[in-house]
C-alpha cells in the first residue's frame, strides 16, 4: 500500500487509546445523571418555597407593625387595672347565667340554695368567723322551731379583671346623639322623630340606614347610608332638633365601637364577706335571715356589726352582686 493510499484511510484508535478516552453513556450512568438533575430541581423548588415563606412572613410583619402604630394612635383603656376591694352589699338578682361577669365595679357570683353571704363592717370580724369555720346558730323559738343548726363559714373568692385591652373603631357613617331630653315618649316614637329630622338634606342629613337607642346611656346612634353625611353633622357639634312642640339642642359626636381583644383576670379575696353553706330549710326566709343576723352580730360568738346579708333558701338559686368597697 502506497503512502497516498494509507492517508486516505481513517485510522482506528488502538486499545490503549480507548481506555484513556471518556466513558460511554451507559444506561447506569444516564440514570445517575437523571437522579442528580432531580435533586437539583428539588433543591431549587425548596429554595423557592422558602423565599415565598420569607416574603409572606415579612408582609405579615409589616401588617402587624401597621396595626401596632394604629393601635397606639387610638384611645384605649390602660394596660392594667388598679386593685379593687370587693364586697357583697346585699343585692341579689335572679338570672339564668350563673357565671355572668359584669364590667367592674360589679361582679356577679352564683349563690346556691341553702347558703348566705354576710358582709361585716370590719374585716377582722370576717376573719374571726372564718377561723372558727363551724357555727351553731340558735333558731328563733318564736318562729315555732327550737334547737340549733350547724353552718359552715367559707372564704369568698372572686375573679377580677387585672388587664383589659379594647380595640376601638371609628365609624365614618355613624353619629352619636347625646344631651337628649327626658320626654314622655316611647323608644320607637323618639327614634322615629330623630330619623325624620336627620333624614332630610336641608337639615344636613341623609338616608338613615339604622337607628339604635343605647339603653345604658340613653344616647342614640344613627347610621347613614351614604358617606360624608356623618362627617358634616359632626363638624356642627350641636344641632337644634324639634321634638314635639319644643326645640332641643342635641350634641353630635363621633361614634366609636369597641371590642375586647384581651381580658386577664386574677383571684381576689373578699376581706369583709363570708359565705355560709349547709343551711337547712327549716324556717321561712325572713325568720332564717333574722336568726343568722342575730347570731353573727354578737361579739360573744366572734361576730360583729353586719353590714349586709343575702340568703337563698334550699332549692333556690340567685346571683350575688359584688361591688367595689369605697369605704
Amino acid at each position: 500500500m502506497t503512502d497516498s493510499e494509507e492517508e486516505s484511510f481513517v485510522r482506528l484508535p488502538d486499545e490503549l487509546t480507548l481506555e484513556n478516552s471518556s466513558p460511554e453513556m451507559t444506561p447506569e450512568r444516564l440514570q445517575q445523571e437523571i437522579e442528580k438533575y432531580k435533586e437539583l430541581c428539588l433543591a431549587k423548588a425548596e429554595r423557592d418555597k422558602l423565599l415565598q415563606e420569607k416574603q409572606k412572613l415579612e408582609k405579615e410583619l409589616e401588617g402587624l407593625e401597621e396595626r401596632r402604630v394604629a393601635w397606639e394612635e387610638q384611645a384605649k383603656a390602660p394596660p392594667s387595672l388598679p386593685d379593687r376591694e370587693m364586697l357583697f352589699k346585699g343585692h341579689v338578682t335572679e338570672a339564668e347565667d350563673v357565671n355572668a361577669l359584669v364590667v367592674t365595679p360589679q361582679i356577679q357570683r352564683a349563690l346556691p340554695g341553702g347558703s348566705a353571704l354576710l358582709t361585716f363592717e370590719e374585716p377582722e370580724v370576717a376573719q374571726r368567723i372564718l377561723e372558727m369555720k363551724q357555727h351553731e346558730v340558735k333558731l328563733d323559738e318564736s318562729a315555732g322551731c327550737e334547737g340549733r343548726v350547724r353552718v359552715q363559714a367559707e372564704l369568698v373568692e372572686l375573679l377580677l379583671p387585672s388587664a383589659l385591652e379594647i380595640e376601638l373603631k371609628l365609624s365614618d357613617r355613624c353619629i352619636l346623639l347625646s344631651s337628649l331630653p327626658r320626654l314622655d315618649l316611647s323608644e320607637e316614637q323618639l327614634l322615629d322623630k330623630l330619623e325624620l329630622f336627620f333624614s332630610k338634606k336641608k337639615n344636613g342629613g341623609g338616608e338613615v340606614e339604622k337607628r339604635e337607642l343605647l339603653s345604658d346611656s340613653g344616647h342614640v346612634v344613627l347610621t347613614f347610608a351614604q358617606d360624608g353625611v356623618a362627617e358634616q353633622l359632626m363638624k356642627k357639634g350641636r344641632i337644634q332638633v324639634p321634638i314635639g312642640k319644643q326645640m332641643y339642642e342635641l350634641k353630635v359626636t363621633p361614634y366609636m365601637s369597641g371590642q375586647i381583644t384581651d381580658l386577664q383576670v386574677r383571684p381576689s379575696v373578699c376581706a369583709k364577706t363570708v359565705l355560709l353553706s349547709g343551711i337547712p330549710d327549716i324556717l321561712d326566709e325572713e325568720s332564717m335571715r333574722d336568726a343568722l343576723e342575730i347570731h353573727f352580730q354578737k361579739p360573744s360568738r366572734g361576730g360583729g356589726e353586719v353590714d349586709a346579708l343575702g340568703y337563698v333558701p334550699l332549692g333556690g338559686q340567685a346571683l350575688a352582686v359584688f361591688e367595689e368597697d369605697t369605704d
